[in-house]
Protein backbone atom coordinates (compact mmCIF):
# COMPACT_ATOMS: atom_id res chain seq x y z
CA UNK A 1 0.00 0.00 0.00
CA UNK A 2 1.38 3.68 -0.82
CA UNK A 3 2.09 5.69 1.61
CA UNK A 4 -0.28 8.30 0.80
CA UNK A 5 -3.42 6.02 0.78
CA UNK A 6 -2.47 4.67 4.54
CA UNK A 7 -5.70 4.60 6.17
CA UNK A 8 -6.21 7.49 8.78
CA UNK A 9 -7.69 5.36 11.15
CA UNK A 10 -4.23 3.04 11.32
CA UNK A 11 -2.42 6.65 11.60
CA UNK A 12 -4.65 7.53 14.53
CA UNK A 13 -4.20 3.98 16.00
CA UNK A 14 -0.40 4.21 15.77
CA UNK A 15 -0.53 7.82 17.20
CA UNK A 16 -2.35 6.60 20.01
CA UNK A 17 -0.22 3.75 20.94
CA UNK A 18 2.89 5.67 20.42
CA UNK A 19 1.41 8.36 22.67
CA UNK A 20 0.23 5.56 25.50
CA UNK A 21 3.97 4.38 25.47
CA UNK A 22 5.17 7.57 26.30
CA UNK A 23 2.70 8.34 29.07
CA UNK A 24 3.36 4.82 30.61
CA UNK A 25 7.52 5.43 30.14
CA UNK A 26 6.97 8.83 32.09
CA UNK A 27 6.96 8.93 35.85
CA UNK A 28 9.47 9.93 38.68
CA UNK A 29 11.14 6.55 38.40
CA UNK A 30 10.27 5.55 34.35
CA UNK A 31 7.30 3.48 35.62
CA UNK A 32 3.63 4.11 36.45
CA UNK A 33 0.46 2.33 37.47
CA UNK A 34 -3.44 2.34 37.90
CA UNK A 35 -4.63 2.31 41.32
CA UNK A 36 -8.63 3.34 41.77
CA UNK A 37 -9.38 6.33 42.78
CA UNK A 38 -12.81 5.74 43.50
CA UNK A 39 -15.32 2.97 43.77
CA UNK A 40 -18.86 1.73 44.54
CA UNK A 41 -20.18 -1.60 45.47
CA UNK A 42 -23.78 -2.00 43.53
CA UNK A 43 -26.82 -4.38 44.25
CA UNK A 44 -29.98 -5.38 42.35
CA UNK A 45 -32.68 -3.09 43.45
CA UNK A 46 -36.19 -4.26 44.94
CA UNK A 47 -37.33 -1.41 43.16
CA UNK A 48 -35.55 -1.61 39.77
CA UNK A 49 -35.26 1.33 37.55
CA UNK A 50 -34.78 0.81 33.73
CA UNK A 51 -33.98 3.83 31.29
CA UNK A 52 -34.64 4.37 27.46
CA UNK A 53 -33.26 7.24 25.06
CA UNK A 54 -32.26 8.81 28.00
CA UNK A 55 -28.94 10.25 29.45
CA UNK A 56 -27.33 9.89 32.79
CA UNK A 57 -25.08 12.27 34.31
CA UNK A 58 -23.34 11.12 37.25
CA UNK A 59 -20.79 12.64 39.76
CA UNK A 60 -18.36 11.01 41.77
CA UNK A 61 -15.53 12.58 44.07
CA UNK A 62 -11.75 11.65 43.70
CA UNK A 63 -9.30 10.42 46.33
CA UNK A 64 -6.24 10.55 44.57
CA UNK A 65 -5.20 12.28 41.04
CA UNK A 66 -3.63 11.01 38.41
CA UNK A 67 -2.39 12.08 34.75
CA UNK A 68 -4.71 9.68 33.18
CA UNK A 69 -8.22 7.95 33.71
CA UNK A 70 -10.18 4.88 32.96
CA UNK A 71 -13.86 3.70 33.90
CA UNK A 72 -15.16 0.57 35.30
CA UNK A 73 -18.69 -0.03 33.92
CA UNK A 74 -21.28 -2.32 35.45
CA UNK A 75 -24.26 -4.18 34.52
CA UNK A 76 -23.48 -7.30 37.18
CA UNK A 77 -26.91 -7.16 38.22
CA UNK A 78 -28.81 -6.70 34.95
CA UNK A 79 -31.29 -8.65 33.39
CA UNK A 80 -29.95 -8.39 29.75
CA UNK A 81 -27.58 -6.87 27.73
CA UNK A 82 -27.16 -3.26 27.65
CA UNK A 83 -25.73 -1.35 25.32
CA UNK A 84 -24.24 2.67 26.17
CA UNK A 85 -24.45 4.15 23.13
CA UNK A 86 -22.46 7.53 24.29
CA UNK A 87 -19.92 8.04 27.36
CA UNK A 88 -18.08 11.05 28.71
CA UNK A 89 -15.83 12.42 31.70
CA UNK A 90 -15.50 15.95 32.72
CA UNK A 91 -15.34 17.99 35.76
CA UNK A 92 -18.52 19.20 37.45
CA UNK A 93 -18.48 22.97 37.57
CA UNK A 94 -18.92 24.13 41.35
CA UNK A 95 -20.95 27.20 42.68
CA UNK A 96 -25.07 26.98 42.81
CA UNK A 97 -26.68 24.08 42.80
CA UNK A 98 -28.82 25.14 39.94
CA UNK A 99 -25.60 24.58 37.87
CA UNK A 100 -24.89 21.02 39.37
CA UNK A 101 -25.35 19.25 35.91
CA UNK A 102 -22.87 22.16 34.47
CA UNK A 103 -19.57 21.11 33.43
CA UNK A 104 -16.44 23.10 33.69
CA UNK A 105 -16.01 24.56 29.86
CA UNK A 106 -13.46 22.38 27.44
CA UNK A 107 -13.19 19.38 30.47
CA UNK A 108 -15.60 17.22 28.65
CA UNK A 109 -13.81 14.08 27.38
CA UNK A 110 -15.17 11.12 25.13
CA UNK A 111 -14.50 7.53 26.64
CA UNK A 112 -13.74 5.18 24.40
CA UNK A 113 -14.04 1.47 24.77
CA UNK A 114 -11.73 -0.66 22.36
CA UNK A 115 -11.67 2.35 20.31
CA UNK A 116 -15.21 2.41 20.00
CA UNK A 117 -17.50 5.41 21.64
CA UNK A 118 -20.33 2.53 22.21
CA UNK A 119 -19.94 -0.38 24.36
CA UNK A 120 -22.57 -3.50 25.48
CA UNK A 121 -21.74 -4.58 27.73
CA UNK A 122 -23.99 -8.25 28.82
CA UNK A 123 -25.63 -9.57 31.61
CA UNK A 124 -23.65 -9.87 34.87
CA UNK A 125 -20.43 -8.20 33.22
CA UNK A 126 -18.45 -4.92 33.71
CA UNK A 127 -16.05 -3.44 30.81
CA UNK A 128 -12.94 -1.24 31.64
CA UNK A 129 -12.64 1.79 28.93
CA UNK A 130 -9.47 2.78 26.99
CA UNK A 131 -7.40 5.17 28.89
CA UNK A 132 -8.69 8.52 28.73
CA UNK A 133 -5.85 11.56 28.65
CA UNK A 134 -7.18 13.70 31.09
CA UNK A 135 -5.34 14.66 34.09
CA UNK A 136 -7.42 15.01 37.39
CA UNK A 137 -6.54 16.03 40.55
CA UNK A 138 -7.39 14.78 44.39
CA UNK A 139 -10.65 15.58 45.93
CA UNK A 140 -12.20 16.57 42.41
CA UNK A 141 -15.72 16.25 41.41
CA UNK A 142 -16.03 14.33 38.20
CA UNK A 143 -19.24 14.03 35.84
CA UNK A 144 -19.48 11.17 34.49
CA UNK A 145 -22.20 11.08 31.43
CA UNK A 146 -23.97 7.82 30.04
CA UNK A 147 -26.19 7.78 27.13
CA UNK A 148 -28.31 4.95 25.82
CA UNK A 149 -30.25 5.02 23.14
CA UNK A 150 -32.27 1.30 23.91
CA UNK A 151 -33.89 -0.17 26.89
CA UNK A 152 -32.17 -1.20 30.04
CA UNK A 153 -34.09 -3.49 31.62
CA UNK A 154 -33.14 -3.37 35.66
CA UNK A 155 -29.98 -0.91 36.19
CA UNK A 156 -27.39 -1.86 38.10
CA UNK A 157 -27.64 0.63 41.14
CA UNK A 158 -25.68 1.57 44.18
CA UNK A 159 -28.51 3.25 45.95
CA UNK A 160 -27.72 5.65 48.22
CA UNK A 161 -24.75 7.94 47.02
CA UNK A 162 -25.35 10.69 48.92
CA UNK A 163 -24.66 12.71 46.17
CA UNK A 164 -27.14 14.61 43.59
CA UNK A 165 -27.29 13.11 39.96
CA UNK A 166 -29.23 14.03 36.88
CA UNK A 167 -31.20 12.13 34.31
CA UNK A 168 -32.35 13.89 31.31
CA UNK A 169 -35.68 13.77 29.34
CA UNK A 170 -35.19 11.67 25.89
CA UNK A 171 -32.19 12.45 23.69
CA UNK A 172 -28.41 11.72 23.90
CA UNK A 173 -26.57 15.13 26.13
CA UNK A 174 -23.74 13.14 27.03
CA UNK A 175 -20.99 15.34 25.38
CA UNK A 176 -23.20 18.84 26.53
CA UNK A 177 -21.38 20.59 29.24
CA UNK A 178 -24.58 23.03 29.96
CA UNK A 179 -26.79 21.91 32.46
CA UNK A 180 -29.91 22.62 30.43
CA UNK A 181 -30.76 18.82 29.52
CA UNK A 182 -30.91 18.14 32.97
CA UNK A 183 -32.99 21.23 34.17
CA UNK A 184 -35.50 19.96 36.70
CA UNK A 185 -39.03 22.55 36.67
CA UNK A 186 -40.02 23.62 40.21
CA UNK A 187 -43.27 21.63 41.09
CA UNK A 188 -42.36 19.25 37.78
CA UNK A 189 -44.18 15.90 37.95
CA UNK A 190 -43.08 14.78 34.51
CA UNK A 191 -41.18 11.82 33.12
CA UNK A 192 -38.52 15.14 32.01
CA UNK A 193 -35.37 15.72 33.58
CA UNK A 194 -34.86 14.90 37.21
CA UNK A 195 -32.35 14.08 40.29
CA UNK A 196 -31.22 10.93 41.66
CA UNK A 197 -29.56 9.77 44.73
CA UNK A 198 -28.49 6.80 43.20
CA UNK A 199 -25.43 5.77 41.18
CA UNK A 200 -26.52 4.13 38.02
CA UNK A 201 -24.10 1.47 36.04
CA UNK A 202 -20.91 2.96 37.60
CA UNK A 203 -18.29 0.66 39.36
CA UNK A 204 -14.81 2.39 39.63
CA UNK A 205 -12.63 5.34 37.90
CA UNK A 206 -9.02 4.24 38.09
CA UNK A 207 -6.18 6.99 37.72
CA UNK A 208 -2.43 6.50 36.32
CA UNK A 209 0.37 7.42 39.07
CA UNK A 210 3.50 7.08 39.48
CA UNK A 211 4.60 3.67 40.75
CA UNK A 212 5.60 5.29 43.75
CA UNK A 213 1.72 6.08 44.90
CA UNK A 214 1.45 3.69 47.87
CA UNK A 215 -1.81 2.25 46.31
CA UNK A 216 -6.03 1.64 47.59
CA UNK A 217 -7.15 1.29 50.67
CA UNK A 218 -11.02 -0.14 51.11
CA UNK A 219 -13.39 -0.01 53.38
CA UNK A 220 -15.63 -2.98 53.17
CA UNK A 221 -18.93 -1.96 55.26
CA UNK A 222 -22.65 -1.43 55.69
CA UNK A 223 -24.40 1.47 56.09
CA UNK A 224 -22.00 3.24 58.41
CA UNK A 225 -19.51 3.54 55.58
CA UNK A 226 -21.62 3.79 52.70
CA UNK A 227 -22.50 7.60 54.44
CA UNK A 228 -25.82 7.24 56.46
CA UNK A 229 -26.99 10.03 58.21
CA UNK A 230 -24.20 12.10 56.56
CA UNK A 231 -25.40 14.85 54.21
CA UNK A 232 -25.93 15.45 50.58
CA UNK A 233 -23.16 15.97 48.52
CA UNK A 234 -21.11 17.04 51.21
CA UNK A 235 -18.28 13.98 51.05
CA UNK A 236 -18.52 13.56 54.83
CA UNK A 237 -18.55 10.04 54.99
CA UNK A 238 -15.74 8.61 57.65
CA UNK A 239 -13.67 7.47 54.42
CA UNK A 240 -13.89 10.88 52.97
CA UNK A 241 -12.81 12.48 56.47
CA UNK A 242 -9.53 9.66 56.18
CA UNK A 243 -9.14 10.30 52.46
CA UNK A 244 -8.34 13.90 53.37
CA UNK A 245 -6.48 13.32 55.88
CA UNK A 246 -3.96 10.75 54.06
CA UNK A 247 -3.67 13.47 51.70
CA UNK A 248 -3.21 16.54 54.18
CA UNK A 249 -0.54 14.14 55.49
CA UNK A 250 1.15 14.13 51.91
CA UNK A 251 0.27 10.19 51.84
CA UNK A 252 -0.76 9.27 48.21
CA UNK A 253 -3.10 6.38 49.27
CA UNK A 254 -6.65 6.54 47.62
CA UNK A 255 -9.78 5.32 50.41
CA UNK A 256 -12.45 3.46 48.38
CA UNK A 257 -15.79 3.10 49.99
CA UNK A 258 -17.11 -0.20 49.66
CA UNK A 259 -20.16 0.50 51.90
CA UNK A 260 -24.19 -0.93 51.19
CA UNK A 261 -26.83 0.07 53.45
CA UNK A 262 -27.96 -2.78 55.48
CA UNK A 263 -25.66 -5.18 54.12
CA UNK A 264 -24.27 -8.51 56.52
CA UNK A 265 -21.43 -10.46 56.49
CA UNK A 266 -23.45 -13.87 56.38
CA UNK A 267 -26.58 -13.49 54.67
CA UNK A 268 -27.64 -11.90 51.43
CA UNK A 269 -30.88 -9.46 51.06
CA UNK A 270 -33.25 -8.72 48.15
CA UNK A 271 -32.54 -4.86 48.80
CA UNK A 272 -28.76 -4.61 50.35
CA UNK A 273 -26.72 -6.36 48.31
CA UNK A 274 -24.97 -9.89 48.35
CA UNK A 275 -23.25 -10.75 52.00
CA UNK A 276 -20.23 -9.65 52.37
CA UNK A 277 -18.06 -13.10 51.92
CA UNK A 278 -19.61 -13.27 48.33
CA UNK A 279 -18.87 -9.46 47.33
CA UNK A 280 -15.81 -9.53 48.86
CA UNK A 281 -13.96 -10.13 45.04
CA UNK A 282 -15.71 -7.61 42.86
CA UNK A 283 -16.16 -4.98 45.65
CA UNK A 284 -12.56 -5.06 47.34
CA UNK A 285 -9.83 -7.24 45.77
CA UNK A 286 -10.85 -6.55 42.24
CA UNK A 287 -9.83 -2.81 42.58
CA UNK A 288 -6.47 -1.84 40.73
CA UNK A 289 -3.99 -0.60 43.13
CA UNK A 290 -5.22 -1.96 46.49
CA UNK A 291 -2.82 -2.23 49.18
CA UNK A 292 -5.30 -2.52 52.40
CA UNK A 293 -8.69 -3.33 53.82
CA UNK A 294 -10.92 -2.09 56.78
CA UNK A 295 -13.48 -4.58 57.53
CA UNK A 296 -16.89 -2.57 59.12
CA UNK A 297 -19.30 -5.19 59.54
CA UNK A 298 -21.54 -7.44 61.52
CA UNK A 299 -24.49 -4.91 62.84
CA UNK A 300 -27.00 -5.88 60.78
CA UNK A 301 -26.26 -9.85 61.30
CA UNK A 302 -26.84 -9.04 65.08
CA UNK A 303 -29.65 -6.89 65.13
CA UNK A 304 -31.52 -7.03 61.95
CA UNK A 305 -32.96 -10.74 63.34
CA UNK A 306 -33.50 -8.69 66.80
CA UNK A 307 -36.21 -6.24 64.97
CA UNK A 308 -39.25 -5.66 66.63
CA UNK A 309 -41.86 -8.18 65.12
CA UNK A 310 -44.23 -4.89 63.63
CA UNK A 311 -41.21 -4.55 61.46
CA UNK A 312 -42.56 -6.37 58.13
CA UNK A 313 -39.77 -5.65 56.26
CA UNK A 314 -38.85 -8.25 53.65
CA UNK A 315 -35.55 -6.66 53.34
CA UNK A 316 -34.91 -7.32 56.72
CA UNK A 317 -32.92 -10.93 57.82
CA UNK A 318 -34.66 -12.95 60.56
CA UNK A 319 -32.04 -15.64 60.85
CA UNK A 320 -30.25 -15.83 63.94
CA UNK A 321 -26.58 -15.75 63.84
CA UNK A 322 -23.84 -16.26 66.91
CA UNK A 323 -20.78 -14.17 67.38
CA UNK A 324 -18.72 -17.27 66.40
CA UNK A 325 -20.53 -17.02 63.07
CA UNK A 326 -19.44 -13.87 62.70
CA UNK A 327 -16.27 -14.12 63.74
CA UNK A 328 -15.64 -17.33 61.00
CA UNK A 329 -17.17 -15.22 58.21
CA UNK A 330 -14.47 -12.38 59.51
CA UNK A 331 -11.69 -15.15 59.46
CA UNK A 332 -12.60 -15.58 56.07
CA UNK A 333 -12.53 -12.19 54.78
CA UNK A 334 -8.75 -12.53 56.43
CA UNK A 335 -7.73 -15.21 54.70
CA UNK A 336 -8.83 -14.23 51.59
CA UNK A 337 -6.95 -11.20 52.15
CA UNK A 338 -3.98 -12.32 53.16
CA UNK A 339 -3.84 -14.54 50.39
CA UNK A 340 -3.87 -11.64 48.40
CA UNK A 341 -0.74 -10.63 50.04
CA UNK A 342 -2.58 -7.49 51.16
CA UNK A 343 -2.89 -6.19 54.86
CA UNK A 344 -6.28 -6.35 56.71
CA UNK A 345 -7.35 -3.89 59.29
CA UNK A 346 -10.23 -5.10 61.96
CA UNK A 347 -12.71 -2.42 62.91
CA UNK A 348 -14.91 -2.41 66.05
CA UNK A 349 -18.42 -2.75 65.99
CA UNK A 350 -20.50 0.37 67.34
CA UNK A 351 -23.27 0.48 69.98
CA UNK A 352 -26.64 0.96 69.07
CA UNK A 353 -28.79 0.66 71.88
CA UNK A 354 -31.68 3.09 71.67
CA UNK A 355 -32.63 1.09 68.57
CA UNK A 356 -35.83 -0.70 68.63
CA UNK A 357 -33.87 -3.65 67.42
CA UNK A 358 -31.53 -3.36 70.42
CA UNK A 359 -31.52 -6.45 72.77
CA UNK A 360 -29.33 -7.80 75.98
CA UNK A 361 -28.72 -11.21 73.90
CA UNK A 362 -27.78 -9.08 70.69
CA UNK A 363 -25.72 -6.57 72.97
CA UNK A 364 -23.55 -10.17 73.74
CA UNK A 365 -22.69 -10.67 71.05
CA UNK A 366 -21.20 -7.54 70.15
CA UNK A 367 -19.32 -6.89 72.77
CA UNK A 368 -17.94 -11.30 71.94
CA UNK A 369 -17.37 -9.80 68.39
CA UNK A 370 -15.45 -6.98 69.60
CA UNK A 371 -13.21 -8.55 72.17
CA UNK A 372 -12.41 -10.65 69.61
CA UNK A 373 -11.16 -8.01 67.44
CA UNK A 374 -9.33 -6.28 69.78
CA UNK A 375 -7.71 -9.57 71.17
CA UNK A 376 -7.27 -12.45 68.26
CA UNK A 377 -4.54 -10.76 66.71
CA UNK A 378 -5.77 -11.77 63.29
CA UNK A 379 -5.94 -8.51 62.07
CA UNK A 380 -2.86 -6.56 60.81
CA UNK A 381 -4.32 -3.68 62.85
CA UNK A 382 -7.32 -2.41 65.08
CA UNK A 383 -9.49 0.42 64.31
CA UNK A 384 -11.36 0.78 67.78
CA UNK A 385 -14.52 2.78 66.64
CA UNK A 386 -17.03 1.19 69.80
CA UNK A 387 -14.08 2.73 71.85
CA UNK A 388 -14.16 6.45 70.58
CA UNK A 389 -17.71 7.02 69.64
CA UNK A 390 -19.66 4.97 72.49
CA UNK A 391 -20.94 6.96 75.54
CA UNK A 392 -18.39 6.77 78.35
CA UNK A 393 -21.22 6.30 81.02
CA UNK A 394 -23.38 4.05 78.70
CA UNK A 395 -21.17 2.16 76.81
CA UNK A 396 -23.90 0.39 75.07
CA UNK A 397 -24.93 3.47 73.72
CA UNK A 398 -23.94 5.71 71.05
CA UNK A 399 -22.00 9.18 72.81
CA UNK A 400 -24.75 11.82 72.18
CA UNK A 401 -22.46 14.32 70.45
CA UNK A 402 -22.08 11.35 67.37
CA UNK A 403 -25.52 10.34 67.97
CA UNK A 404 -27.22 11.18 64.66
CA UNK A 405 -30.71 10.64 66.82
CA UNK A 406 -31.87 6.80 65.93
CA UNK A 407 -28.86 6.15 67.96
CA UNK A 408 -27.78 3.52 65.20
CA UNK A 409 -25.98 5.72 62.50
CA UNK A 410 -23.17 8.48 63.44
CA UNK A 411 -24.20 12.31 62.24
CA UNK A 412 -21.62 14.46 60.93
CA UNK A 413 -19.85 14.80 63.69
CA UNK A 414 -19.41 10.89 64.67
CA UNK A 415 -18.43 10.45 60.84
CA UNK A 416 -15.63 13.23 61.51
CA UNK A 417 -14.68 11.49 64.57
CA UNK A 418 -14.42 7.80 63.46
CA UNK A 419 -12.09 9.54 60.41
CA UNK A 420 -9.90 11.15 62.65
CA UNK A 421 -9.78 7.65 65.06
CA UNK A 422 -8.35 5.98 62.50
CA UNK A 423 -4.11 5.88 63.27
CA UNK A 424 -2.30 6.71 60.14
CA UNK A 425 0.47 4.88 60.87
CA UNK A 426 -1.12 2.05 60.02
CA UNK A 427 -0.87 2.71 56.01
CA UNK A 428 3.23 3.33 56.18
Amino acid sequence: MRADVFPLRALFSLALAIGWLSILASGDDGAQRWVTTWSTSNVASDRPVAFSNQTIREVVHTTIGGGALRIRLSNTFGTRSIRLDAVFVGLQKTGLQKEGAALVPRSNHAVTFGGSRSIAIPEGAEVLSDPVSFAVGAGQNLAISLFTAGETGPATVHGSAFQTNYVSGAGNFAAEEGANAFAVAAGSTSTGSKTTGSWYFLSAVEVLVPASVKGAVVALGDSITDGASSRLDKNERWTDVLGRRLLDNHSQIAVLNAGIGGNRVLTTSPCWGQNALARLGRDVLAQAGIEAVILFEGTNDIGQPDAPAADTNPCRSRTQVTADEIIAGYKQIIARTHARGLKIFGATILPYRGLGAWTAAGEAKRVAVNQWIRTSGAFDGIIDFDADLRDPTTPARLAPQYDSGDHLHPGPAGHEAMGNAVDLALFR
